[in-house]
């Protein structure tokens, strides 16, 4: 089934299993059911409403990428020399294969992109800059923060 674009109606059910399969994506579906007052069968359909419609995109492991050394998180402004449609695809599809780059967002102001970087540290971070992220098509200018603390991370609830 392809999923219908737009939003979808969400009732006060789907809206409680969004919520707890944000904090747990690997619940069993009796427990699902029963934390929010469904018997499983009915849990089971909604479920895969939300799956089918687009909802839920994907199931994933949340790690902790400081027990993996990568501490330094870095907030890069990117501005480009070119924003027509084709050197936006050109910059969109290169930023993928860059592995350090976590996300990266189009900006409407006073630059193009926003990439949150994650790299063991500034050495590591400074490498990436220069010579993954600077010699992406089309990047005319960078312009760093670094993320002191990390006060609230995660995706949309419902």
């Amino acid at each position: 089934m392809i999923a219908a674009p737009g939003p979808v109606e969400l009732d006060s059910f789907d809206r409680r299993m969004l919520a707890v399969l944000a904090s747990d994506g690997r619940i069993t579906v009796t427990d699902l059911a029963a934390r929010v007052g469904l018997s499983k069968t009915p849990c089971q359909v909604r479920l895969r409403r939300l799956v089918d419609s687009g909802v839920i995109v994907r199931f994933r492991a949340v790690i902790d990428a400081t027990k993996l050394g990568l501490d330094h998180v870095a907030f890069a402004e990117v501005k480009l020399s070119d924003t027509r449609e084709a050197a936006l695809a050109e910059f969109n599809a290169a930023v993928r294969d860059v592995p350090e780059v976590e996300e990266c967002h189009m900006i409407a102001g006073g630059f193009d992109y926003l990439l949150k970087v994650r790299t063991a540290d500034v050495r590591r971070y400074r490498f990436v800059l220069g010579e993954r992220i600077s010699a992406l098509p089309h990047v005319a200018s960078t312009s760093t923060f670094v993320a002191m603390e990390t006060v609230k991370d995660g995706g949309a609830s419902a």
